[in-house]
This record gives C-alpha cells, sequence and structure tokens, in this order.
C-alpha cells in the first residue's frame, strides 16, 4: 500500500475539509479504494499508487480553486471530482449494464454516479443516492435490486416510500387505501415492469417476492435475504427514517434515494433524510453517492429548468 501528504498552505483547513469533514467525505465518496486521513493542515492518502496519484490530482484541482477565489462549495468539489470522468463513463459503456430487461431493454448505469451506486452495493450494505429529480436515481436502484434477485443473490425485493401528498390531499382520491396509495408508487411499478416480463412479474408480486408498500407498512419487520429501496426519502420524518433503517437484517441491501430539495413535508417537521445526512455521514460502513446535473437522464430541458427554479429561490433568499 502507497501512501502520499499532501500540506495545506496558506489555506485554512475547514475550506477543504468542511465542518464535520463533510467536503473531505465527497472525496472520499469519489475514491472509497483509498483510504483519506486529516490531520492538522495535512491529508494523508493510503491505497494504490495509480488511485492516490489521481486523488492528489484532483484535491490539488480543489486547492487550485480555493486559491483563485478564496472559497469552495460542496457542488463546485463535485464538479471538479466529475469533470474528467464523463468521457470514462462514455467509453466503457459495455462494462456498465446491468441488465437486460424486457424485450431485450439493455439497462445500463448511463453516468459516472450511477456506476458509483452499482460499485458500491458490492462493498456496502447500505447505500444513500441523492440528487434532484431526473438523475436515475430510483431506476438505477430497482435496477440493481432487480440483477441480484435474478443472480439469486437476495430472496426477494421490497421498494417503499413515504405516503406523502405533493400538493394533492391523499383523503379524496377515490378507492380503498391501496387504491389511493398506488399512484405514489407508480414510478417503482414502472421500473419494474421495463426490467421483468410482466407475466413473471405478477407472478413476483402474488408470491411477495417483489413487495411495493408505503413506508408505514415497515415498522415491525425484519428484513432478511432482500434488498430494500426506501424511494422519495425525503419525505420520511427523522422516526421513520430511523425505523426504517433498522429493519436492515441478514444478507440484506438497503438503498435511500431522494432529493433534498423537494420535500413535502409540513414545515414543521424536519425530513429523515437531512438529518440522516447530518449523523450518519462519518460511519465508513455507509456509502453516499451524490448525484448532480451532470446525471440528468431525462429530456435536456431538466436541467435549465431546475436552475431556473434554483436562481428564483435564491434572489428570495436574497431578498429575506
Amino acid at each position: 500500500m502507497e501512501e502520499k501528504i499532501i500540506e495545506i498552505d496558506n489555506i485554512h483547513p475547514l475550506e477543504i475539509f468542511g465542518v464535520n469533514n463533510t467536503k473531505i467525505d465527497i472525496i472520499q465518496n469519489a475514491f472509497p479504494q483509498i483510504k483519506i486521513i486529516t490531520r492538522g493542515n495535512f491529508i494523508k492518502l493510503m491505497g494504490s499508487e495509480e488511485l492516490i496519484n489521481n486523488c492528489n490530482d484532483k484535491i490539488n484541482q480543489i486547492l487550485s480553486h480555493i486559491n483563485n477565489f478564496g472559497k469552495i462549495s460542496e457542488k463546485n468539489i463535485v464538479s471538479i471530482l466529475n469533470s474528467e470522468k464523463k468521457k470514462l463513463v462514455e467509453d466503457n459503456l459495455d462494462s456498465a449494464i446491468i441488465l437486460t430487461g424486457r424485450n431485450g431493454l439493455i439497462i445500463k448505469a448511463r453516468t459516472l454516479n450511477q456506476q458509483k451506486m452499482v460499485k458500491a452495493l458490492d462493498r456496502f450494505d447500505l447505500l444513500f443516492a441523492i440528487g434532484p429529480a431526473g438523475t436515475g436515481k430510483t431506476y438505477t436502484a430497482v435496477a440493481i435490486a432487480v440483477k441480484a434477485l435474478k443472480g439469486k443473490q437476495v430472496k426477494r425485493i421490497i421498494l417503499t416510500r413515504p405516503a406523502v401528498e405533493a400538493g394533492e390531499n391523499l383523503g379524496f382520491l377515490p378507492g380503498d387505501l391501496k387504491d389511493k396509495l398506488d399512484p405514489y408508487l407508480q414510478p417503482l411499478y414502472d421500473a419494474l415492469r421495463d426490467m421483468i416480463p410482466m407475466d413473471k412479474l405478477n407472478e413476483y408480486m402474488a408470491d411477495g417476492t417483489i413487495q411495493i408498500a408505503p413506508l408505514a407498512y415497515m415498522r415491525g419487520r425484519t428484513l432478511d435475504h432482500a434488498y430494500v429501496i426506501l424511494d422519495e426519502a425525503q419525505n420520511s420524518t427523522i422516526s421513520q427514517m430511523k425505523m426504517f433503517l433498522t429493519r436492515m437484517g441478514k444478507n440484506s441491501k438497503f438503498i435511500v434515494t431522494g432529493d433534498v430539495t423537494q420535500i413535502d413535508l409540513p414545515k414543521s417537521q424536519q425530513s429523515g433524510l437531512i438529518n440522516a445526512m447530518d449523523i450518519l455521514m462519518d460511519i465508513k460502513d455507509i456509502q453516499f453517492v451524490l448525484l448532480d446535473e451532470n446525471d440528468f437522464v431525462r429530456h435536456k430541458l431538466i436541467a435549465k429548468i431546475l436552475k431556473a427554479y434554483d436562481d428564483v429561490n435564491k434572489r428570495v433568499e436574497i431578498v429575506k
């Protein structure tokens, strides 16, 4: 194992480390196969020579940004880490194939961070995939789970979401409880239909091999030999998130996906996803993958639409 020590000169360590090492954690997540240790104004890298050199180059770019602009945001760090790797993803699409779905549909990890999601589940039992709408978080998570089921790595898939209205009132929807909740779970059904023949999917749903249920239905369960996905996790409360995470059982993999910019909870309630990011980020056995505008796989206008809304929100905050 090689080692390299980077000395930080003329820069306050907090600017590159971040509060509670949040910025260093982003770099660590980008290079999971090396160990990054911070002490005073030094950063120590431990791992293979090639990975250390790659990480060192990125850290030097980050330090150069700070020297030029006096500061760096977490978003800037993510952009630097991703900037030279997009071509690698495009040139290596065959290795990014997750599985073959219905009618020969090839389902791939189409961006760097989607590839990170796939690789993370080889090493970690709990993955948080966080980013804006359109970055393929849910679709990639479901594909990973279906691949594991087809490969007999797990016995079942459990997909869940908080039953929180996004501007609508659940009580006014027609039908029984299942009918009311199904629209909120529709994106999960849509992903599954791309990946599994309908007759087989219906069989899996009937015998419980694949289960789709509101988050509240997870209470009291221990989930063994399963891939478990919590989607739209930003709409879970703190107690719901804690309840969900403590359902982990033997040979289980948990994926939590969410978008912290689209929280539909009452303003008096803190998002369980944001809370989990604050208190779990330093646990080395948990992997966080932060997706961004480089990962948009829907219509190209989505990036522009989200930026326009973000710009308006920033102007409102300045006025306040």
